[in-house]
């Protein structure tokens, strides 16, 4: 049946134009033009003026050793070229001692930005380090470390072993988002095993051989997290989140990999039962067990267990869960109903979902009209974050989980750092606010914020388009279930649904089968928490009436 949708994971030329040999004769290059090292720069005797900020800052007077540095970087000494730099280097490290982390990483942005033709290009990679635990993802601080090559991580390894191994992480962090997957393997495989960042490193590891289409080394590396949680070695983190995290991944690289010759109509049973335990050990208390739960009703679906494919989806629908969003599930339960030849029960669920989720996606589609601009739609994202915005109480829950991914709370939280910082600019002195510094630094946040703002404003968008289309497909696929049910009343069966009909005639997944840990209790209505994920729902097949 072709239009059943399985679930699958979604899962990185200089031109020299020189004129005639009469023209060339008077023509003089300089050392860049031809290609030779610059002369290089050297550190000269400082300035008063520098020497002054240099004397500051160690003094921890902050604010007069930033004025000083930021007045010798823009040549307002007669320090040489050399002095500038490090009056560079020295004012990026003045405003992260200040809590100004934006503009120290403007700073050090800059430095890096310039190669090693800057003097203090090797040093300011250890302060990116830095700002990397003050600063989230989207400040681009991981881009900005790509720019050193792998080799000036290693004077690190024996001097500074955590800052080491987190440049590592964030290394390949750049390297997977550049699709250079391979090489950013190599590099998450360089992690220490005691490093607080091995976990996560392990986990990218596992997505990157994703990315490759490798699964028996993507299962490696999520057993490795694993492995790691079991002997006591992952520290600095989430333990439980990253388990839980490692088991659903186990989940979706097993079922995938069972499916690949789903075509042929050929599904691997073992691996198939391997997702299955592995979905299985995701905890009632973790964000990803009702994904869990509802992606293994799939995998139940597949091994013909309908019972237990129909009795996570009587547990989604509990009312302990009205904030869930998974109309998924309304579709595998009437195509489940379908395949027993249950046409009346498969038709009720059909009208079911289009009862609910008709409405949700009109009002969602008439918020998205409202909301066009990547700035008017981060409001909108406030504003569901506050519980303030102006949506009905069915559609309120849907649209606040689908805007509250770890990624979309990295922006809004990076906004608010910067608003933080602009605070502590205003209560500085008046002299630093009204300095060109103080006013750099005012910049500074104004033009990260309005980015922040404005990536933070389409990637809500995004996900919230992606909400609407999801649903848009999922309308379709019932209403392609709504189709072969009209078929099937006209008795205009075709040979694959036959096929699908007489396995299911052969197949007995629907009974409910009761072993000695457990005990049969009808269901009346009440719901007891404790039974959640345990339920399961006789399906009687029809086929052979």
């Amino acid at each position: 049946m072709n239009w059943i949708r399985l679930w699958a994971l979604p899962a990185l030329v200089w031109a020299l134009s020189v004129g005639t040999p009469a023209e060339a004769q008077d023509m003089s290059f300089g050392l860049e033009e031809t290609g030779q090292s610059e002369a290089p720069v050297k550190l000269g005797k400082p300035s008063k003026r520098l020497t002054d900020a240099l004397n500051a800052f160690d003094s921890k007077k902050y604010e007069d050793a930033a004025m000083g540095f930021e007045r010798v970087a823009a040549g307002k000494s007669k320090d040489g070229r050399g002095n500038r730099d490090k009056a560079q280097f020295m004012l990026g490290q003045t405003l992260y001692n200040m809590g100004f982390y934006q503009s120290s990483l403007t700073v050090f942005d800059d430095i890096s930005a310039q190669g090693p033709r800057h003097l203090f290009f090797g040093e300011t990679l250890e302060w990116l380090g830095l700002l990397a635990s003050k600063l989230p993802e989207s400040s681009g601080i991981i881009e900005k470390v790509g720019r050193y090559g792998i080799g000036a991580l290693e004077e690190f390894k024996e001097k500074d072993p955590d800052l080491y191994n987190q440049l590592l992480y964030l290394m390949g962090r750049h390297l997977y988002s550049q699709a250079s997957f391979r090489q950013a393997i190599d590099v998450f495989q360089e992690v220490d095993p005691k490093a607080k960042e091995y976990a996560y490193a392990k986990f990218f590891e596992g997505i990157s051989f994703i990315r490759m289409r490798k699964a028996r080394p993507a299962i490696a590396s999520f057993r490795a997290i694993l492995d790691a949680i079991d002997a006591g070695d992952v520290k600095g983190v989430d333990e439980k989140r990253m388990e839980n995290l490692a088991w659903i991944s186990l989940a979706r690289v097993y079922y995938t990999a069972a499916n690949q010759q789903q075509k042929s109509g050929q599904i691997d049973g073992t691996l198939l039962g391997q997702s299955v335990e592995s979905w299985t050990k995701v905890e009632q208390s973790s964000e990803y067990w009702l994904d869990s739960l509802f992606e293994s009703s799939w995998a139940f679906f597949l091994a013909d267990e309908y019972s237990r494919a129909l009795g996570n989806v009587h547990t989604l629908y509990s009312p302990y869960f009205t904030d869930a969003f998974y109309p998924e599930a309304l579709v595998l339960k009437a195509v489940t109903f379908f395949v027993n030849c249950q046409v009346d029960n498969a038709e009720a669920t059909v009208a079911q979902f289009h009862d609910q989720y008709d409405p949700v996606k009109q009002e969602l589609d008439a918020v998205l009209q409202k909301n066009q601009a990547n700035a008017d739609f981060f409001e909108f994202l406030k504003q569901v974050q506050s519980g303030s915005a102006d949506l009905s109480p069915r559609v309120r829950p849907i649209v606040s989980t689908a805007l509250s991914d770890r990624t979309v709370l990295q922006h809004l939280e990076y906004v608010a750092i910067l608003d933080k910082e602009e605070e502590r600019l205003g209560k500085s002195s008046q002299e630093f606010q009204d300095s060109p510094v103080g006013g750099q630094i005012l910049q500074d946040i104004a033009l990260a914020k309005a980015f922040a703002v404005d990536q933070a404003g389409d990637l809500a968008r995004g996900r919230y388009q992606r909400l609407i289309r999801e649903l848009k497909d999922l309308s379709n696929q019932v209403d392609t279930v709504e189709l072969e049910i009209a078929t099937f009343r006209r008795g205009q069966i075709d040979q694959e649904l036959q096929q699908q009909m007489t396995l299911a005639k052969q197949s007995r997944g629907g009974d409910v089968n009761v072993d000695e840990e457990h005990q049969l209790w009808p269901f009346n209505g009440e719901w007891w928490r404790d039974e959640l994920g345990f339920y399961r729902q006789q399906v009687t097949n029809l086929c052979t009436r």
